[in-house]
């Protein structure tokens, strides 16, 4: 059986970089803005406040974990934040550890956030398919996690950047994944979640080429024409036709960055009659012609190559 949630994860190919180990004393609050960079917070001790833009606040616990897979405007504040409303300045303590709130006394607060990066050069359009937010909470598996995490970051253990990347890249899997204990908002998480859905969305990853009409995912999904498209659009975002579009659209990209695939086989291998018709169909979508596209991956990936290719004395 296709996995859904996998192939978006493979195709976005995420590493998580651990970023700052922070600890939290009294009231503090600080906000962030970070261009789209998807974000991570692990809350190892104690509790705080965390806002994203568009979204209401929640309070995060220890043991939770938060990704949001494109983050702009981010706030996160102790439970009772400063009364004069400024942003508190972390302050450096080295090796990674930075403090905030109160410069001195017993913290109440340790976590750690940072960023992941996505290699596949197109993770906009796979993003565009994840939940906004994923809040991870009370679930065991990701809570052990969470104290594996913990741990890693106390002890000045051989390797341990390398432990902690391969723990935070599993718990980033794993929140992506996770169904019970996690608010997310709408997007594939919510959708695999909903066994209706489910067997729609699993459909079109199956069958990709299948000439989809919203009556025939309906009949996948047991349910109304007019109740699938209200429920698959509230659940995932976007309509049904719009998920399927993306999702052929991914998989162009991954073959057009292939050597050796002709045009007419990408649109056949995505569900197009024709070169011409898929032509026409990734242009309106990406922007710009899929043989366009394709020159450009090449000329990428040469000049990767040129420049990581180790020099050789004459």
């Amino acid at each position: 059986m296709v996995d859904p949630m996998a192939e978006v994860v493979t195709l976005l190919q995420p590493t998580a970089r651990f970023s700052k180990h922070v600890v939290g004393a009294g009231r503090w609050q600080i906000r962030r803005s970070d261009a789209g960079q998807p974000f991570y917070c692990v809350v190892l001790e104690g509790s705080c406040r965390l806002a994203l833009d568009g979204h209401e606040p929640i309070v995060l616990q220890t043991g939770d974990f938060v990704l949001i897979p494109a983050a702009f405007g981010v706030a996160m504040s102790s439970i009772e934040p400063p009364a004069d409303a400024a942003d508190s300045l972390p302050v450096a303590l080295g090796q990674g550890l930075f403090r905030i709130g109160a410069p001195e006394g017993p913290t109440d607060l340790r976590i750690l956030a940072g960023h992941c990066s996505f290699g596949s050069p197109d993770a906009a359009l796979l993003v565009s398919l994840l939940p906004q937010l994923v809040h991870v909470h009370g679930e065991q598996r990701l809570a052990t996690l969470v104290q594996l995490v913990g741990e890693e970051t106390r002890e000045q253990r051989p390797a341990r950047e390398v432990v902690l990347a391969r723990l935070l890249e599993v718990l980033f899997i794993e929140a992506l994944r996770s169904t019970a204990g996690t608010a997310a908002s709408p997007g594939l998480a919510r959708g695999l979640a909903d066994p209706r859905l489910a067997a729609a969305i699993r459909a079109m990853h199956e069958q990709p080429t299948r000439t989809w009409t919203v009556v025939e995912l309906a009949k996948q999904a047991a349910l109304s024409r007019s109740a699938f498209f209200e429920r698959f659009s509230r659940t995932v975002g976007v309509a049904p036709m719009e998920y399927l579009l993306a999702w052929r659209m991914a998989l162009a990209k991954e073959l057009l960055r292939r050597d050796g695939v002709a045009m007419a086989d990408v649109a056949e291998r995505v569900g197009y009659s024709s070169a011409s018709t898929f032509s026409v169909a990734f242009t309106r979508h990406v922007g710009r012609p899929p043989t366009q596209y394709a020159r450009e991956q090449a000329a990428a990936a040469n000049g990767f190559n040129t420049r990581a290719a180790p020099a050789h004395a004459s």
